[in-house]
């Protein structure tokens, strides 16, 4: 291993040191941004006086699908920049020969749906490594995002203002960003990175104000250069949200109704960091889990749907240690139950207390994040079933969960950084930690990359356990032909579950890639992605082979925008699978097997849109097989209304699962797995700051085992006819109908419906009426909230405070 880590490390070295320390040979357009006494006013009509003789950016060019080519003057593109004490504003006019064709869906803040929209990318430190989007489309609706040239977070959020008009003309856009948003250095004189970028959907072109090269495959290399911008003082950065709300919830002909209240504060510490903390936190109003019957041997991983945990992720993503469902999730420990003892209640999650984040980036392209939570102290009450008698068992204690990262950007697209996550249990509870350095090195020319992780975990329980994650490639990324070799090697003890997510260890593994993309049109195809991996991998303690597999696909759209792709997975020696046997060197061996797959999307820009996924699993082995489908549809009644459904299935023949163990031997089951999932989804906008959604998802499975037997050291399974356990049918409906009301910028209303109820029956085979039946005779949870968040910021209550004392 330290040979290979050697060689990766010279080449990547070569690779370097041997490109020119030559000037930055991109051609960077110009625009000065002119300061003004009054502000303009923010309406989308661009009739004022005040942007008459301002210097104009213009001349876009095509980033997508002919890159390099000059706008279409009937579709050209004029964007003004004036700015005063507060804000900077930016009006665009976006020409368009045919108004009544523009594409004006309206959809909720912070998704872009089937329109047409103008988008800023701003970067104050003009490093070329991070700048702030403000997209706003037609119909009037916002989104924002921090974008940095591996990562677009759309979680981000900003306070800003804009207004968007369809004339005669095509469509115009009036922006009004606050300085407070932005961050920027302390200089008499700015000079910040830009760029603007425009969608027109019906045509699917894509043009940009500074030329983006798409053969090297990054966005904000390309930045322009906004001057002008002068003396400006940085405002104080301060803002609040409190929050109040209120449940009504009903299960099992209970009903319980709470009010809670708490608040949110956010601070400009100085002009590249900022603190937000959540006072009394309130996660009620979060999106269900989608939740599944789990056999696998790892734990089933859930999308973070909490928003402060979601907002300026940036930082705390680097080398995937922070896994921010662990924060606030159930108990560490499992009560301990006397076989006369029974739980009084179900155990509930753990409740955060509060939570501090820091985060932000110097002008010399450091950035720092710091996370710091702490949950409250959990109890379980224990019953004992012959006495009556009710004691007490701590399952958490008061803990404290902590995330440090150092990220240094440099050279234009390349970065080392340092990651330490720490969680500290009062008492002889377990305490964890886990630190990383990476580093990821890309040459000026943005061509070649090369990156090492170096992972540690260190678990302190009953005893002291380290475990180390170590991964190392080099690769060329942009251009028509692309390819990549990586290495990783993961030891048995490598544990970040605290605060993290760890999955698979104990394995060595090789990876290739090979990759070919039409960067251009051709007579037939908008582009064409032609993708070869390969991957070795071997069991690291004690040495076995595990997986040889290669994935071939090619994906392509046509001239009518569709999409597709073909392709297929090979497993042609099978694999050694080192987990399902749930014990420290076992393995079940699964035979050679082919997934030959196909994907497909119709042009999303019609009202009926539709995609499909087919993926058939072959193996070498009667009976054995796989077919897994998708099936999705959505259709636009209008630009207020739409409708949409999600549906797979999963029909598994003849595998191989970990069943159980008794008397040291390890039982696999022979079972038939049938899953399906229906999803469906429903939004009426009434205007850009009204929206009602709803949202339904019933999961199904069933398990039928059809023999059992016992593994083997060589991987195989001997047949028994001793062992026995119960076929599996399990059901979770969720519904969620959701009202939202942007009622003023970074204020909401939302009241919201939620209905859950599930169930786990121990046969299988239930028809479709009576599985429903038995589903919907289960205790349901029904949940009625509303909550209202109120944005204050203290420049604007300053301001008005000034203005009445003066009166």
């Amino acid at each position: 291993m330290r040979i290979f880590y050697l060689i990766i490390c010279l080449s990547a070295s070569s690779i370097f040191f041997a490109q020119k320390k030559s000037e930055d040979s991109i051609v960077r357009k110009e625009i000065t941004a002119i300061k003004v006494s009054s502000a303009p006013k923010i309406d989308g009509i661009l009739d004022e006086e005040i942007w008459k003789n301002v210097p104009v950016a213009q001349n876009f060019v095509e980033f997508q699908p002919q890159n390099g080519k000059a706008e279409s003057p009937d579709f050209r593109t004029e964007v003004k920049i004036l700015y005063d004490d507060t804000a900077i504003y930016i009006s665009a006019m976006m020409y368009d020969p045919e108004p009544d064709k523009i594409a004006k869906e309206l959809v909720e803040r912070d998704d872009v749906g089937n329109d047409d929209f103008f988008d800023v990318l701003l970067n104050g430190y003009n490093d070329k490594q991070q700048s702030l989007e403000f997209l706003v489309m037609p119909s009037g609706v916002q989104f924002d995002a921090k974008l940095t040239n591996d990562n677009e977070d759309g979680n981000w959020s900003a306070v800003w203002y804009s207004a968007a008009k369809i004339n005669e003309k095509g469509w115009a856009v009036e922006m009004k960003i606050p300085f407070s948003e932005l961050r920027f250095p302390k200089k008499d004189i700015q000079k910040w990175g830009l760029n603007f970028i425009r969608f027109t959907r019906r045509n699917k072109v894509k043009t940009t104000w500074n030329f983006v090269d798409n053969k090297k495959n990054s966005l904000l290399l390309f930045d322009g250069t906004l001057k002008g911008i002068e003396k400006i003082n940085t405002p104080v950065r301060l803002s609040f949200l409190p929050y109040f709300s209120t449940y009504l919830n009903n299960y099992d002909g209970k009903t319980t109704a709470s009010i809670n209240g708490g608040m949110d504060v956010k601070y400009g510490i100085n002009d590249a960091f900022t603190l937000d903390t959540t006072l009394i936190p309130d996660f009620g109003q979060t999106a269900f889990d989608a939740t599944i019957l789990n056999l696998s041997p790892f734990e089933q991983q859930f999308t973070e749907n909490r928003a402060f945990f979601t907002e300026g992720t940036e930082l705390f993503s680097k080398g995937n240690l922070f896994y921010s469902r662990r924060v606030g999730d159930y108990p560490s420990r499992d009560p301990n139950l006397k076989s006369v003892e029974s739980l009084v209640k179900n155990i509930q999650k753990v409740k955060l207390l509060n939570a501090t984040k820091i985060s932000g980036r110097t002008n010399k392209g450091l950035g720092i994040g710091f996370f710091n939570g702490i949950t409250k102290k959990t109890d379980a009450e224990i019953i004992n079933n012959a006495t009556g008698q009710i004691r007490t068992e701590t399952l958490e204690p008061l803990a404290n969960y902590n995330v440090i990262v150092l990220d240094q950007r440099f050279n234009g697209n390349s970065s080392v950084s340092f990651v330490n996550t720490n969680v500290t249990r009062a008492g002889d509870f377990r305490d964890a930690n886990a630190t990383a350095i990476l580093t990821n090195l890309t040459d000026k020319k943005n061509k070649y990359n090369f990156y090492s992780n170096f992972k540690g975990s260190y678990v302190k329980d009953n005893t002291k356990i380290f475990g180390t994650d170590i991964a190392a490639g080099v690769g060329k990324i942009s251009g028509k032909s692309q390819y990549a070799f990586d290495f990783e090697a993961i030891s048995k003890n490598y544990n970040i579950d605290d605060l993290g997510y760890t999955g698979p260890t104990n394995y060595y593994s090789f990876h290739g890639y090979y990759g070919y993309h039409l960067l251009q049109p051709n007579k037939n195809y908008n582009n064409i992605n032609w993708n070869n991996n390969i991957n070795y991998g071997r069991r690291l303690d004690t040495d076995l082979f595990q997986v040889f597999d290669f994935n071939t696909n090619i994906g392509f759209q046509d001239k009518q925008f569709r999409n597709y792709t073909v392709g297929v997975h090979s497993f042609p020696v099978g694999e050694n699978d080192l987990y399902e046997p749930r014990t420290f060197g076992k393995y079940l061996f699964i035979p050679a097997h082919i997934n030959p797959y196909l994907y497909y999307n119709s042009d999303n820009r019609k009202k009926l849109t539709y995609s499909f996924a087919i993926d058939y699993y072959m193996y070498d082995q009667t009976g054995r097989n796989r077919m897994y489908n998708e099936l999705g549809f959505r259709y636009r009644f209008s630009d207020h209304f739409s409708l949409e459904y999600n549906g797979s299935s999963d029909i598994s023949n003849q595998e191989q699962g970990f069943a159980g163990n008794q008397n040291a031997n390890i039982y696999i089951g022979t079972r038939n797995r049938n899953t399906v999932i229906n999803g469906l989804t429903s939004r009426y906008a009434i205007n850009n700051t009204m929206l009602i959604s709803f949202n339904l998802r019933h999961y199904y499975t069933e398990v039928n085992y059809k023999k059992f037997g016992i593994l083997q050291d060589n991987g195989r399974v001997s047949d028994v006819n001793n062992y026995s356990i119960k076929n599996q049918t399990y059901n979770a409906w969720n519904i969620d109908l959701r009202y939202s009301w942007y009622f003023a910028p970074g204020s909401q209303l939302t009241l919201l419906y939620q209905n859950a109820v599930q169930n786990s029956l121990n046969y299988s085979k239930v028809n479709f009426r009576n599985n429903f039946n038995q589903l919907f005779n289960e205790p349901m949870n029904n949940t009625l909230s509303l909550k209202v968040t109120y944005f204050i910021d203290y420049n604007a209550v300053k301001h008005l405070l000034s203005k009445k004392e003066k009166l």
